[in-house]
């Protein structure tokens, strides 16, 4: 057995997205070269290497599944790995391309493409997990380099890495930043959403978009009512929740109670 075979086989699969997150594999720089000394990376298009349908010990998986072919290709993925791994907002919740399940028809086909009936897709945008097993989610928009690396290195040891649950508030008040949306009043999603970013928003005196999704325990509600009180009609507060992980369940639901009360202003004349 040569020193190649021998090494764990790994995989960097993309479906629907925008690629930030194998750019975070390529962002890596010499630690890629480093893993690559460690591991077998047989498929990872970005990067070069192309075998799509080679068995793995690790596949991550970048994107969400909107096609019929997806649907097809994500459960080749899965029989052919080991460990699955969803990289990114859009392969965790959906990301962007899950905002269409929020239409009450198809009329966005014919605003989008010219030829609307050459388009092959999926009723609902689904994340990964909506298709196949995962054995682990890294969320983010796009994935940090840090995750990805930790990733590999404890599955390589057959362990599943701990996930970051704090909320980014946490991760503000360890770097003793202002909070913006005390200080600012700007409506910021950092009470609900996990670290992971580093709080990078914030940093910067930017509130929060959600990119990770969802913390632990999330209280939306408290946060719709405080956003409220910033002056943010439902609206608006449901585009907070409806934004990059929007398919993750709690922001979704979040969104929804949002848009029924601007329905129900509506009805009322208000």
């Amino acid at each position: 057995m040569t020193e190649s075979a021998a090494k764990p086989r790994v995989a960097v699969h993309k479906f629907s997205s925008c690629d930030g997150c194998q750019l975070a594999f390529l962002n890596l720089g010499e630690t890629l070269l480093q893993i690559a000394e460690l591991v077998d990376i047989v498929h990872f298009a970005e990067a070069g290497p192309l075998d799509p349908e080679a068995a793995v010990d690790i596949a991550f998986v970048e994107g969400s599944i909107s096609t019929p072919d997806e649907v097809e290709r994500i459960q080749r993925v899965r029989a052919n790995s080991r460990f699955l791994v969803s990289i990114g907002a859009c392969a965790t919740a959906g990301g962007i391309q899950s905002l269409r399940n929020l239409a009450e028809d198809n009329q966005w086909l014919g605003q989008v493409y010219a030829r609307p009936d050459y388009i092959a897709t999926l009723d609902k945008v689904t994340p990964i997990a909506g298709q196949v097993k995962v054995d682990l989610e890294l969320w983010g928009c796009p994935v940090n380099s840090r995750q990805i690396v930790s990733a590999i290195r404890a599955l390589l040891f057959g362990v599943v890495p701990v996930t970051e649950q704090d909320k980014v508030c946490l991760e503000c008040k360890r770097q003793q930043r202002v909070c913006v949306l005390v200080a600012q009043g700007t409506p910021c999603m950092g009470p609900v959403t996990r670290t992971g970013c580093g709080a990078l928003c914030p940093s910067f005196g930017r509130d929060c978009y959600g990119c990770y999704g969802p913390a632990e325990n999330p209280n939306t509600q408290a946060l719709a009512r405080r956003f409220e009180g910033l002056g943010l009609a439902p609206d608006a507060i449901a585009r907070r929740f409806h934004a990059i992980t929007s398919g993750a369940p709690a922001f979704h639901e979040a969104g929804l109670q949002q848009s029924d009360l601007k329905r129900q202003e509506k009805d009322h004349g208000g």
